[in-house]
């Protein structure tokens, strides 16, 4: 079994969701890592960010530097295995993100939080439509008008 720390990158003027296209997996992903021994998950965050968008990260209002989602799934391929992983959303703006780490990812892509809803679920992570269904209602409970 290991701990994972994705990092979900929202761009908050757009409602944006980079998700990369994860050359082992083979399906489109958000970035993210293995933690380390001894390493909080959100230091795997700061270093995964650098590694792979090469830019600092910085926790999105909506839920800070804590997991917004918690999923456990089996991996596919050769080495499969259990990844337990904490779903972190950081805050980038688009035009930001000028790398991406080409060895790991094919390609990079921006999509509305609709366009991933509309993604046929075998191309994305299998967890990525209620992740995305779950920032919503974050979203949209942090901008409505308090009772």
């Amino acid at each position: 079994m290991h701990l994972v720390s994705y990092f979900v990158v929202l761009d908050e003027m757009r409602e944006e969701l980079l998700l990369v296209a994860h050359r082992k997996a083979g399906r489109w992903l958000p970035t993210g890592g293995h933690v380390e021994p001894e390493e909080h998950p959100w230091e795997t965050v700061r270093r995964e960010c650098q590694e792979e968008l090469t830019i600092e990260a910085v926790s999105a209002e909506v839920s800070g530097d804590c997991p917004l989602f918690i999923t456990v799934s089996q991996t596919f391929g050769e080495g499969s295995h259990t990844d337990v992983s904490l779903w972190y959303v950081v805050k980038a703006r688009r035009e930001d993100i000028k790398f991406f780490d080409e060895e790991e990812f094919e390609a990079i892509s921006w999509l509305s939080l609709q366009q991933v809803l509309e993604t046929p679920p075998g191309i994305l992570d299998p967890h990525m439509h209620r992740f995305t269904r779950k920032l919503q209602a974050a979203l949209e409970e942090k901008v409505s008008p308090m009772e």
